[in-house]
């Protein structure tokens, strides 16, 4: 069977994880890259917060070569929008068709990728798209992965559940209107170890810490939110 090229959109996290082992499961894909973005200050990824040096760990246990968005600090859409085009452009010349991605139900997310790839002929691939946030969380439990929690709304599971594993009992404290799998951004993480990996990531956990971000809203205000982070190292 002649396999499609294809990039994987890759986060760090537990959805990423657990869509890029089904895509690899399937057989269909030849992954040349891990595509992921990076805070060009910091060089940590976006909203889950992992250094540059953890991905990069990730690429190498994973077997996959890494590559890197740098976006500026505060960056917008359009900032995300025209570092995505560069890339696609250069994937396309490599023969890339697909697109992989770990979404699960954000149909607004996955209409504006689609739009964003389709003038380039670049396919949306979503292994996990489909099933219910129940059976999605259940397959991730089953798979192996190993995962623990790194970001957090202070107004939501806040610090408390910074370093928690991502197991059965950690989903069955979850809130009843919290989505199991973090998809309304309840949570993120960091994903160290599993059938993805010849071996586990090495990593330690900081002083966890809090940030603030002020965000415009649709309305013309602005509306601040703030996050409790790991502080991976």
């Amino acid at each position: 069977m002649n396999r499609k090229k294809a990039v994987f959109n890759w986060s760090g996290g537990k959805d990423s994880a657990h869509a890029l082992l089904c895509a690899l499961q399937s057989g269909e894909y030849d992954i040349v890259a891990l595509l992921t973005t990076v805070n060009r200050d910091t060089l940590r990824s976006t909203m889950h917060s992992i250094p540059l040096h953890l991905l990069e760990e990730q690429s190498r246990k994973i077997g996959i070569p890494l590559k890197i968005l740098g976006l500026t600090p505060k960056g917008n859409m359009e900032d995300y929008s025209t570092a995505m085009c560069t890339a696609v452009e250069e994937f396309k010349q490599q023969g890339v068709t697909h697109f992989i991605y770990g979404d699960i139900f954000l149909h607004d997310i996955r209409k504006y990728r689609v739009e964003q790839l389709e003038p380039y002929g670049i396919e949306v691939v979503e292994p996990l798209w489909g099933k219910t946030s129940a059976e999605v969380i259940e397959d991730f439990l089953n798979s192996g992965l190993k995962t623990i929690v790194v970001t957090t709304m202070d107004d939501g599971l806040g610090e408390a559940a910074i370093g928690k594993l991502i197991d059965r009992e950690f989903i069955k404290s979850l809130p009843e209107d919290y989505d199991p799998n973090g998809e309304n951004g309840e949570y993120h993480t960091f994903c160290y170890d599993g059938p993805i990996f010849s071996k586990p990531v090495q990593f330690e956990c900081g002083k966890v810490k809090k940030e603030s971000f002020e965000v415009g809203m649709e309305d013309g205000t602005k509306k601040a939110f703030s996050y409790w982070f790991a502080n991976l190292k």
